[in-house]
């Protein structure tokens, strides 16, 4: 079996991702109350009672509303960095001391026959931190809270066969929307989100030839629109030479409705 994965719903409002392989299964973020992440799950033939554990990219609650509420029903192991474990203890609930575990930022987790690699981002949170997961030579990468792409990530993620990519925001849309102004100062900042045009320029340089296909995720339901993040992503990219739907394909992302279980 391959390594399959869904987006099962990215945005402002919430953001979850399931990751499957014939052994194990993860879910990575529970940004939604119990009864929508088991909803989600329906929608595509799943259950959270198969999962292997949660993984948690940092503790903000468009990622963690519902992490200790799967994690108490269904006896799920979290993993986090120690930081996040921190900064969201609060937020979760109590958890079983045999359901916490810790991984550390820049490390790599074997689960049967998934490998799964931490990096770290730049984001305003505790220790925000993705992952990318290895499986029979294939690799998937999810980068989804970030201000900006560093060299350093670059290095980290390149060549994937499949990424889920923040392209958060329209630059114009925001600067002219009716956010307040430390709020707009803040995703625009390196700590923020990274706008449409920031995307495709970072993806420029990951996509290798391998790259198959990339999820625009985490799009801000008030700057930003499915097709204008396209459009943008795909006119940066054919800027820097390449042929978009021919060398790989670009696909969108809900914050409602689960992407179709992809084999990577």
């Amino acid at each position: 079996m391959a390594l399959n994965f869904s987006v099962l719903a990215s945005g402002s409002t919430g953001n979850a991702i399931y990751v499957e392989t014939e052994k194990k299964a993860f879910l990575i973020d529970a940004g939604f109350s119990g009864k929508q992440m088991e909803s989600l799950f329906q929608q595509i033939n799943r259950s959270p009672k198969d999962l292997d554990g949660i993984l948690v990219t940092h503790e903000h609650s468009d990622h963690i509303k519902g992490v200790g509420i799967l994690a108490r029903k269904y006896n799920l192991p979290i993993y986090a960095n120690e930081r996040t474990w921190q900064a969201m203890s609060r937020s979760i609930g109590e958890i079983p001391t045999d359901l916490k575990f810790i991984f550390d930022m820049e490390s790599v987790k074997t689960f049967g026959d998934l490998d799964i690699e931490s990096f770290g981002v730049s984001h305003d949170a505790a220790e925000p931190m993705f992952y990318i997961f290895h499986h029979s030579g294939k690799k998937l990468v999810i980068i989804t809270d970030t201000g900006y792409v560093s060299n350093r990530m670059i290095g980290t993620i390149k060549n994937a066969d499949y990424y889920v990519f923040e392209s958060n925001h329209d630059v114009e849309m925001l600067r002219m929307g009716n956010y307040p102004w430390n709020l707009k100062r803040r995703i625009l900042s390196d700590v923020g989100h990274v706008s449409n045009e920031d995307a495709a320029l970072a993806m420029s340089e990951c996509i290798g030839d391998r790259t198959k296909g990339i999820y625009l995720a985490h799009l801000s339901k008030d700057n930003n629109m499915k097709e204008l993040a396209r459009m943008s992503v795909t006119q940066v990219l054919e800027q820097q030479g390449f042929v978009v739907g021919e060398q790989f394909s670009l696909y969108d992302t809900d914050p409602k409705t689960p992407t179709t279980l992809k084999a990577v």
